[in-house]
């Protein structure tokens, strides 16, 4: 019985061991399955948060991409008009002097047949002056009355007439001889100089542009209620534009100073992060003199390279300030350096003054710094400003007369207006291609050949 009773304990106990067994590995089996299901249920949010992290970096480049691409194409547009406006300009300048040249055409042919005329009745007249002379020898030999004192006064007259004549021709072919040799001369000394000079030309644009790091400095620039940009275009002169191109700012003025002055005092102000109007008048007043400084370092530099000497300070500072003139895309101050050495450079070989050469031609563009504030043309500007400070006769009328608005009176004069024009119309000294100046150049020949 006892033994019965043990048996059944025993297996009493197997079977709850294996009932618990049971248990404890479908609880285990559970357990594992819901930490499985969390650690699938975690990965799957952290995909969705890597790819929405990365859709968001895409959008972003993409937004980044399409307002870098946006600036670009405005940069490239305003260049693209200025360009435009540029080139109608020179083709306008090119139809007038076309006109100047149809004008000067039908003028030569007109002169030419007066000239023909002239010649036929030159022709006509000896002609009947050589009748004549036979007429009065056969009359002469006729004569037979005549003492010899008298026929000897006779004979002499008419010799005195052909020998006139004879030496009205040798004064024709030497002056035409004379002329053929100056103006071989002149173009050996023009190519002379051209070769002894080569200058760096660089086309400045007209418009100031202002790279901004951001939208948001935009509205600092402007300011509450625009109080910012109506200091700063007070305290500069200048007009600010600032539209929805992404990335820049315009600075618009006339006077090309005060534009730099602009320029550099809104590239400070975003530099330093500090924008508001009293800021503002302390930088742009520290640019006018940083600005002003470097008018008269440019203007000592530009008169040391050609070693002109002498120069009043005032002088000096309107020199400097022809650095940021431009004339269709020409640097004013490098063309007048250039002017300077091919006159002095022609000078030499005429055995003129080179020293004035240069220093007229130096200045000759002096009144470009000053044309926008006082009316007239630029030499009578240049040639008032310049007689203020005691500068010589020969010097004031270069300076005047180099475009032919009063007469020359000294060599010097058509000396820097040849020079002149060398600088300006070489090619790539102003906005125009080689091919251009070549195709230009065979117009004019196809026109002066018609």
């Amino acid at each position: 019985m006892v033994v019965l009773w043990v048996f059944l304990g025993l297996l009493v106990g197997g079977i709850l061991a294996v009932v618990i067994q049971q248990i404890i590995i479908k609880t285990r089996a559970k357990a594992l399955e819901e930490e499985l299901n969390a650690r699938i249920e975690t990965a799957r949010k952290q995909a969705e948060t890597i790819i929405k992290e990365a859709k968001l970096d895409a959008a972003a480049e993409m937004m980044k991409k399409r307002e870098q691409f946006a600036a670009e194409s405005a940069a490239k547009e305003r260049e693209l008009q200025n360009q435009e406006l540029q080139l109608s300009k020179r083709e306008d300048a090119l139809e007038r002097a076309q006109e100047q040249l149809t004008q000067r055409e039908r003028k030569l042919t007109e002169n030419e047949k007066d000239l023909s005329r002239q010649l036929q009745s030159c022709q006509d007249k000896s002609r009947e002056l050589n009748a004549l002379i036979t007429q009065q020898k056969n009359q002469l030999l006729k004569i037979t009355s005549l003492t010899v004192e008298q026929a000897r006064e006779l004979l002499l007259e008419r010799l005195e007439d052909e020998c006139e004549r004879e030496m009205s021709q040798l004064i024709q072919r030497k002056i035409a001889q004379t002329e053929e040799q100056a103006e071989e001369k002149a173009r050996e000394i023009i190519n002379l100089a051209i070769q002894r000079y080569a200058a760096e030309q660089t086309c400045e644009v007209s418009v100031s542009m202002v790279d901004i790091p951001n939208d948001d400095m935009k509205g600092r620039i402007i300011g509450r209620e625009g109080r910012n940009i109506r200091a700063f275009e007070k305290a500069t002169g200048v007009d600010v534009i600032v539209d929805d191109t992404p990335g820049v700012i315009v600075v618009s003025g006339f006077n090309p100073i005060r534009r730099e002055v602009a320029r550099l005092s809104m590239e400070r102000l975003i530099q330093d992060g500090r924008i508001h109007p009293s800021r503002i008048e302390e930088v742009v007043n520290q640019t006018k003199k940083d600005v002003h400084s470097r008018v008269i370092q440019l203007g000592k530099e530009a008169a040391e390279e050609v070693d002109v000497r002498g120069l009043n300070n005032k002088i000096i500072g309107m020199l400097g300030a022809l650095h940021y003139r431009t004339s269709y895309g020409q640097n004013v101050l490098r063309h007048s350096v250039e002017v300077a050495f091919l006159a002095q450079v022609m000078a030499d070989e005429l055995g003129l003054d080179s020293s004035i050469a240069k220093r007229a031609g130096l200045l000759h563009d002096i009144g470009k710094a000053m044309d926008r504030e006082i009316e007239g043309g630029h030499p009578n500007i240049g040639a008032n400003f310049l007689r203020r400070f005691k500068e010589s006769p020969i010097i004031l009328n270069a300076v005047e007369a180099h475009h032919g608005d009063i007469p020359a009176d000294n060599p010097y004069t058509p000396l820097v207006a040849a020079a002149d024009a060398i600088s300006a119309s070489r090619p790539g000294a102003r906005r125009e291609t080689l091919e251009r100046y070549i195709k230009r150049l065979e117009k004019l020949e196809d026109l002066a050949s018609e």
